[in-house]
């Protein structure tokens, strides 16, 4: 008798090949673009991931929580500090410019 293969394909095919990522471990992404229910996309060695809650342009620090055979979601934990990275310079800046502009009024008043 042969021997046959119940799993439904031959043997030694693998259509889909070993995931570059494993449920509960952390990344740092960039979100790429976004899906069609608004969650943000990444990819992890062309392997995409969905992250809800971020937008296009991201850089984020996430948790996988699904792998399927095509893609794996998974969850912002680290989006804060970048953030706060992020609006700490424009802050400066922004305290930066009123003070020149203190200068400029003083040096109008003096006239």
């Amino acid at each position: 008798m042969t021997e046959r293969n119940f799993s439904g394909g031959f043997k030694g095919t693998d259509r889909f090949p070993p995931k570059p990522v494993e449920v509960g471990k952390e990344y740092d992404v960039d979100i790429q673009e976004m899906s069609r229910r608004g969650e943000g996309i990444a990819r992890i060695q062309g392997l995409v991931v969905f992250v809800p809650n971020t937008k296009n342009g991201d850089h984020v620090k996430i948790r996988v929580n699904r792998i399927s055979r095509r893609f794996a979601e998974a969850e912002v934990v680290g989006k804060e500090a970048a953030e706060e990275k992020e609006e700490a310079l424009p802050e400066q800046k922004a305290e930066e410019q009123p003070e020149q502009t203190e200068v400029v009024d003083e040096e109008k008043a003096e006239d």
